[in-house]
């Protein structure tokens, strides 16, 4: 029996205000306060909240039949929190459905996986937490930003705990494989890998309301028999878009939604159903391993990581930002690690891009890669300066390490002296307060011996 797996992400950039060089120094505050706000509540009223309320609707009509998979980025959900707390009580509407998982990513939605491992792991923690604080739910499946994947990535992302990982079903690592089968990781057989079907999710995230498309218009009839004709043995689907995509790429007046609404009546109809990831990587075996020696993503023609790495430019600013994990990983400082999380986001990157992928791309408030960049590079010439200041710069990460190991072991220690200190004054308080009565105690009985004798006598 076939199975889809649908599966929405949300991300929001947030943008960097125009940062001049002579700043560096004086001025700690690197966001534009009116687009970032501009920015959610514009996305939130087109796409978010009508497309999660279209997907409560249809967990609610459906009877547990229609079932889906969220991710939020950390940086989203802070977003969210300030100026759009609707699109959060429509997640746990929806969560009280029963029929959505909630996939962990990283929070920054940044590159740290392809950079510093205790980085990755940090702020992979950091977002499973934040899961389960909202929603009730402790991660079981992971996806990575952009859905960036190789072997390496998957073997830490196998030793986190989880069962499962979504990844893209580029040709040139399928090769003559489906995208439709249940997958392994290579250095962990025990991560299963969902491999995104490209077409069909593009179909809906990138081409339903093109009218020059040859398929368009299209109807959910149509797309649920392109799957029922798959190969008999082929039995998982997996749909994986932005959540925007629903609104914004595909506006409601293509009537996106009701294609949307009406796909869970013609799989019915099919005999095919909906499963959530952890549901598959539970009932299903794997069929095979997936090799990935290098680095692949869901975006551009080539499916790697050049849309962020491609020319010197990014790889210079993901060098410099990255030069500084270490300490960044060793601080509690709650402004540096706000600001190290907001300056990895992978959207910095990719407005340097100087790729021509054929697709539009809003850099926002930069002119050019170029000006992406200079202004980039001048908010972290401002950060590094920061992180710097609060460690000796001359001191590698390693001796810098294994200091603030040795200071945090002293602090331990006083802390446990204390404990010990405060519970001998307890003690010594209450052998005080025990010394009075035992002498009044003392003194009645000297007394009644004396009126004894006097008695006797």
């Amino acid at each position: 029996m076939k199975t889809i797996c649908l599966y929405f992400e949300i991300h929001q950039i947030i943008h960097l205000k125009r940062y001049r060089f002579f700043e560096i120094g004086t001025d700690h505050y690197y966001y534009d306060d009116y687009a970032n706000e501009q920015g959610i509540n514009d996305v939130a009223e087109r796409s978010y909240i009508p497309a999660l309320t279209t997907l409560i609707e249809m967990a609610k009509n459906n009877e547990g039949a229609f079932k889906v998979a969220l991710s939020i980025s950390g940086v989203a959900l802070e977003q969210l929190e300030i100026h759009a707390p609707a699109v959060i009580e429509l997640l746990q509407e929806l969560n009280a459905t029963g029929c959505c998982e909630f996939i962990c990513e990283p929070y920054s939605h940044g590159l740290s996986s392809l950079a510093n491992e205790e980085c990755f792991r940090e702020e992979v923690e950091v977002m499973r937490k934040k899961i389960k604080d909202y929603f009730g739910q402790d991660p079981k499946i992971f996806r990575n930003s952009s859905l960036i994947y190789d072997n390496e990535i998957g073997g830490i992302v196998a030793s986190m705990g989880f069962k499962g990982q979504l990844i893209e079903g580029a040709k040139h690592v399928l090769g003559w494989k489906s995208p439709h089968y249940l997958y392994h990781c290579t250095e962990n057989p025990n991560l299963k890998l969902l491999m995104r079907d490209f077409k069909l999710s593009d179909d809906i995230s990138l081409r339903f309301s093109n009218s020059e498309w040859s398929e368009y218009p299209l109807f959910a009839d149509t797309y649920i028999d392109w799957i029922a004709s798959l190969p008999e043995n082929e039995q998982v689907i997996n749909i994986f878009m932005e959540l925007s995509a629903l609104g914004i790429a595909q506006p409601l007046s293509s009537n996106i939604l009701e294609f949307l609404k009406a796909l869970p009546v013609c799989a019915k109809q099919k005999g095919i159903t909906f499963s959530t990831p952890t549901e598959i990587v539970t009932k299903l075996k794997s069929v095979d391993m997936m090799d990935v020696p290098y680095p692949m993503s869901w975006s551009d023609e080539e499916r790697d990581i050049s849309p962020w790495l491609g020319n010197v430019m990014q790889r210079e600013a993901f060098n410099k930002l990255y030069s500084v994990a270490e300490r960044v990983h060793l601080c509690d400082d709650r402004r540096i690690k706000q600001d190290w999380y907001y300056l990895q986001a992978s959207n910095n990157f990719r407005f340097m891009t100087t790729k021509d992928t054929g697709v539009g791309l809003n850099r926002g408030i930069y002119d050019s890669p170029y000006d992406a960049f200079t202004n980039y590079m001048n908010i972290l010439g401002d950060f590094l300066a920061r992180v710097n200041a609060l460690y000796p710069v001359d001191m590698d990460n390693e001796e810098l390490g294994s200091l603030l190991t040795t200071i945090k072991n002293q602090g331990e220690e006083l802390v446990q002296l204390n404990e010990e200190v405060a519970k001998l004054q307890a003690e010594l308080k209450k052998a005080e307060a025990k010394k009075p009565a035992a002498k009044k105690t003392a003194t009645a009985k000297k007394a009644s011996t004396a009126k004894k004798e006097n008695k006797a006598e």
